[in-house]
């Protein structure tokens, strides 16, 4: 197991075990001692859903009021007038069964696929390269559109990507350390929000269980949450 830095295990000892309201879980994260880089906070929701049951995946995108701090390589599966404007709107690489085949290869440097459902026959090839790494297009998130020019425009100012892991957990950024703290508690309450309103018809009892926010080289600080 890694060892935990000394200013780790000194924020650890400000964290408190309690859970707090999203404002003061906020304002002592950004208390903490800061690394020498800007970190990225990320918001963790346990939720009561059965993760091995299909009708229960959360899956889905939300664009967060303040993004998220960070440049968001988008590609675009188009052709015709969708692939200038694709690029019009910030993708760093458009095309179709070529793209598709430089991704076959071995390129990966990119952070999230949007994708026309014309493209889907190049783009059906790729599932077991992007599948695993969380970047197949999907119509559930946003990522499978007519209009892939709004798409990419969208998660280049920071739509967020999310999606239950087989414990049921979601892991999304929800800005970066620098932020303002009003701007940080928007995000976080935005997306709560958010998951709140997908939440899956089959899923029954408490379904926002347990919520942690923390900093990249910070300790995880819970929230209260009711859901």
């Amino acid at each position: 197991m890694a060892r935990k830095s000394k200013k780790f295990e000194r924020n650890k000892i400000k964290r408190n075990e309690t859970p707090l309201p999203i404002a003061e879980a906020v304002e002592l994260l950004l208390n903490f001692e800061s690394a020498k880089f800007d970190e990225t906070v990320e918001l963790a929701v346990k939720l009561g859903i059965d993760p091995k049951n299909s009708q229960q995946i959360v899956r889905g995108a939300v664009s967060l009021p303040h993004g998220i701090g960070k440049t968001v390589r988008v590609i675009a599966f188009a052709e015709g007038d969708a692939a200038p404007a694709a690029v019009e709107a910030g993708a760093i690489e458009v095309g179709g069964q070529d793209l598709a085949k430089k991704i076959l290869d071995g390129w990966m440097e990119f952070d999230v696929a949007i994708a026309h459902p014309s493209m889907m026959r190049h783009v059906g090839k790729l599932g077991r390269i992007l599948g695993p790494h969380g970047k197949m297009p999907s119509p559930k998130s946003g990522t499978v559109t007519d209009n892939v020019a709004q798409a990419v425009g969208e998660f280049v100012a920071g739509k967020v990507e999310f999606r239950n892991d087989s414990g049921g957990n979601i892991h999304a950024p929800v800005g970066k350390k620098s932020f303002p703290s009003e701007k940080l508690i928007g995000n976080v309450q935005a997306l709560l929000e958010h998951l709140v309103a997908v939440k899956p018809a089959a899923s029954r009892g408490q379904y926002l269980q347990r919520a942690m926010l923390s900093a990249t080289m910070s300790p995880g600080v819970p929230l209260v949450i009711s859901g």
